[in-house]
């Protein structure tokens, strides 16, 4: 193909770093590329995404990739509002960075090391509830921004921030990382770690191209599984839920090597968990061939809402 492919972005340092993975990819199997930044209402403001919206974030490079601006649009998957905009497709889901949380804190102590009443800074009501729930009596502080803002809170507003590794790994700062959360402890956003490249449905050549460049099967098809809980639950991208799918390695029933999807979701019992209390964390796990994942995802969720979770679905 010749024509220049338009990337759009987010202008913040992680989205610029998680496009430039796609453009280089594109590059090395002999596309042009040119990337192309959107300012998204998300990026002009301070506010909790509670109150700014889902898909504040997203919703400036759809107009733009609707509008013909760009060709792709390039999003942190997490990000994304579950429900479809007609126009767009989904053509590419990227190899996965590491989805799990991490923390850093001053003095390099581990989460059980610091010391009740210790501040751990998050904006996340996921991470906040599921730290309540490990009951060490930590403060939860609530702090938004960027990578850099939420880091720079650290010693005179926080004790510790709880951030996304892949974040971290993208802009080369892993070194800040001081302990890697067990999944166990905190489950992961749905999708979290994972791109999501968008284009328009019409134009054929580009999905094609895109997908067959840049898709990645294992990780769309973990994605699709954990984004399938918050769909059926129908909660937004803020929700206290979490889910990671991961590909393994079974036996059919005639003893046969097989590769299957495991998946695992959790959700706070309530929309707002007491910010003193202790929430209850309601856990759902399953195993379901590649092929069902968006029908395992469901399925957990459905377990999830029966168990109590009723009160995440919004009116």
């Amino acid at each position: 193909m010749t024509r220049t492919i338009r990337i759009g972005t987010r202008a913040s340092k992680l989205a610029t770093a998680q496009t430039g993975l796609v453009a280089r990819t594109l590059e090395e199997a002999g596309q042009s590329v040119e990337i192309v930044p959107v300012s998204t209402p998300g990026d002009r403001s301070s506010a909790p995404i509670s109150e700014i919206g889902v898909g504040v974030f997203t919703s400036a490079l759809r107009e733009a990739l609707s509008a013909g601006q760009v060709d792709v649009a390039v999003h942190s998957y997490k990000d994304l509002p579950t429900a479809p905009v007609p126009g767009i497709t989904l053509a590419a889901v990227p190899e996965r960075a590491d989805p799990r949380d991490v923390i850093i804190t001053n003095g390099e102590r581990m989460l059980a090391e610091l010391p009740p009443g210790s501040r751990i800074g998050t904006g996340s009501p996921r991470r906040a509830a599921q730290l309540r729930a490990l009951g060490l009596g930590h403060e939860l502080v609530a702090v938004r921004g960027n990578l850099d803002t939420r880091l720079g809170k650290l010693g005179d507003e926080v004790d510790a921030v709880l951030l996304a590794k892949a974040g971290l790994q993208r802009t080369g700062r892993e070194q800040l990382v001081t302990e890697t959360i067990d999944p166990l402890q905190v489950v992961p956003a749905p999708a979290q770690g994972a791109l999501a490249v968008e284009t328009r449905s019409d134009d054929v050549d580009i999905e094609h191209l895109v997908h067959s460049l840049v898709d990645d099967e294992a990780t769309r098809a973990a994605a699709t599984a954990e984004r399938a809980v918050l769909s059926e639950l129908e909660a937004g991208c803020t929700a206290p839920v979490g889910a990671l799918a991961d590909v393994v390695d079974d036996l059919d029933d005639n003893g046969s090597p097989v590769t299957r999807l495991s998946l695992r979701a959790v959700a706070a019992a309530g929309m707002d968990p007491d910010p003193g209390g202790v929430p209850e964390i309601l856990r759902v796990s399953g195993v379901a061939e590649m092929v069902e994942a968006d029908s395992l995802g469901r399925q957990l969720a459905t377990e999830l809402l029966e168990l109590g979770a009723g009160a995440l679905s919004g009116p």
